[in-house]
């Protein structure tokens, strides 16, 4: 390996979730933020969470409810007479 290309290796780097829970683990950066770990993700607990980043759940909800309006108030196809042959 080449030398001095390399960024320096914490051995016994801080993290720290966003619900409190902190452990050490080996990185590149002293300390890290993170927003789920082990003991609050929905997976490993067994209870549902919704994560939402900036309202996209919400969207998602008002988007779908506007399909499903559009579709129950649009008017249905005129249906066209066969082509008579020549």
């Amino acid at each position: 390996m080449k030398q001095g290309i390399h960024p320096k290796y914490f051995a016994a780097a801080k993290v720290t979730c966003a619900c409190g829970n902190t452990f050490t683990t080996g990185s590149t950066q002293e300390t890290l933020q993170t927003e789920v770990c082990s003991q609050c993700h929905p997976f490993y607990t067994g209870k549902q969470k919704l994560l939402d980043a900036t309202g996209t759940v919400d969207k998602f909800k008002k988007r779908a409810a506007m399909a499903a309006k559009a579709k129950a108030e649009a008017k249905p196809k005129k249906t066209r007479k066969p082509r008579a042959k020549k």
